[in-house]
């Protein structure tokens, strides 16, 4: 038995742990840049107000409505998580965590310890909220597949509780017949379309198609085995790592600037504070990269011709995770990209063709296997996690000295303060 614990409008949830006057009220909370909307509460749901919609668009509509708008807050959002996930983690067996607000959990004899799985849900439900505040609906099933809808049908179905237990065939067949096609786990907006060109419409039915026309129409082994999954069969388990976390295989950094930006040094100075997030994640996860990508856009609403997006890329000498190594590649890519008189809005750093950190191949002309580069990242994620996020970066990140420093950041007009992370900006309560 799988358990799927999803914590519901989770960016909002976390403001509102704070901020108890929002309670019952319209929240949205906004992507870099004050950009578009990434989180709504229930109410601004109800208003219409779409996900992923820019801002400007539904302006009048928040006026309107007298919705808050608050700019996202990634330092809270990660800690509320780690304390989520940390609980999480000292309730089950084995936990995986999917994302920043969600957590696969393994059960797996779990329901001879416990009196009622359901009943154990409603108490890790009842625990988190209790501990941080933040809301959750859990989906209990045999496989990830039908954990992830039974999880689905708990949020929109108000009369569960928050909980669903896919115990039984008919309790399953129930809740595949209130779940579409495209609301499965694993089924895009492709898929879907083709789905409904068969007369496959629901969860249900898709649950009762043949392998060989799962394989035929919905990518070969991966659609039979989801099929699988719905009809109650575990094809996928759990792939944890030390922390419960999943290691990535890809990790890009990007952001849209907080204004155009035409001068090489402040655009440079943005490449190499991204080069210097994205190395200080792959370290995190023990890992080194192979390939670097840089990319520079223009805007795209412009009066500039296509193509708006432009990037380059470089197969390193060895597989590194070195902050200094890949500011100093980075740097050679923007050179190569860089088209004087040009206004870019936005710029970004992918990091692909990971090795294991332990298991890389080592240069032949390095005397010391790279021990030293390594034992300085060490020191520099020491002094960070003491000091504080970006005590120590390279000087290429600040960019020009004197010259509008980080001018590359992006508007955060409406974020709240990191009321968990800085010792500035702790929670204040008037008598």
């Amino acid at each position: 038995m799988y358990g799927l614990v999803d914590c519901n409008n989770f960016y909002v949830s976390c403001e509102r742990a704070f901020q108890p006057r929002l309670e019952n009220k319209p929240v949205v909370v906004l992507s870099n840049n004050d950009g578009c909307i990434v989180s709504r509460s229930a109410e601004a749901k109800a208003l219409g107000i779409p996900m992923g919609e820019p801002l400007f668009k539904v302006r009048p509509l928040i006026e309107q409505h007298d919705v808050h708008a608050l700019s996202s807050n990634y330092a809270l959002y990660g800690d509320m998580s780690g304390r989520v996930m940390s609980y999480l983690a000292s309730q089950a067996p084995e936990m995986e965590i999917y994302s920043v607000d969600e957590a696969f959990l393994s059960l797996h004899g779990m329901g001879l310890l416990q009196p009622s799985l359901e009943a154990y849900a409603r108490d890790i439900r009842k625990e988190v909220k209790r501990r941080t505040h933040i809301p959750t609906c859990i989906g209990l099933a045999p496989t990830k597949t039908l954990a992830k809808l039974a999880n689905r049908v708990a949020k929109k179905n108000a009369s569960l509780g928050g909980v669903l237990l896919l115990d039984s065939p008919e309790r399953r067949q129930w809740a595949l017949e209130q779940v579409a096609v495209e609301d499965v786990w694993g089924i895009g907006r492709q898929y879907a379309t083709k789905l409904y060109s068969l007369g496959i419409t629901t969860a249900a039915s898709l649950s009762r198609c043949s392998e060989a026309m799962a394989r035929k129409h919905l990518g070969g082994v991966v659609g039979a085995r989801l099929v699988r999954e719905l009809q109650g069969y575990p094809c996928h388990g759990l792939a944890p790592s030390e922390d419960g976390t999943l290691k990535r295989k890809s990790i890009a950094c990007t952001r849209t600037f907080g204004k155009p930006l035409a001068r090489f040094e402040d655009v440079l100075g943005a490449v190499a504070a991204f080069a210097s997030r994205a190395a200080e994640k792959l370290r995190r996860q023990e890992s080194a990269a192979n390939v670097l990508t840089v990319f520079l856009s223009q805007n795209r609403f412009g009066t500039a011709p296509p193509p708006h997006t432009r990037s380059a890329q470089v197969t390193l000498p060895i597989a590194t995770s070195s902050t200094l190594e890949l500011v100093r590649f980075a740097r050679a890519l923007l050179g190569r990209l860089w088209q004087p008189g040009l206004v870019y809005v936005k710029a970004g750093v992918i990091l692909d063709g990971f090795e294991e950190g332990e298991q890389k191949q080592l240069s032949l002309f390095a005397p010391d296997g790279g021990e030293r580069a390594e034992r300085l990242m060490h020191k520099l994620d020491a002094l960070n996690a003491r000091f504080g996020k970006n005590s120590v970066q390279v000087a290429t990140a600040l960019g020009a000295v004197g010259k509008q420093p980080g001018a590359w950041k992006g508007q955060q007009q409406r974020r709240t303060p990191a009321y968990t992370t800085d010792w500035n900006q702790l929670w204040t309560i008037n008598s």
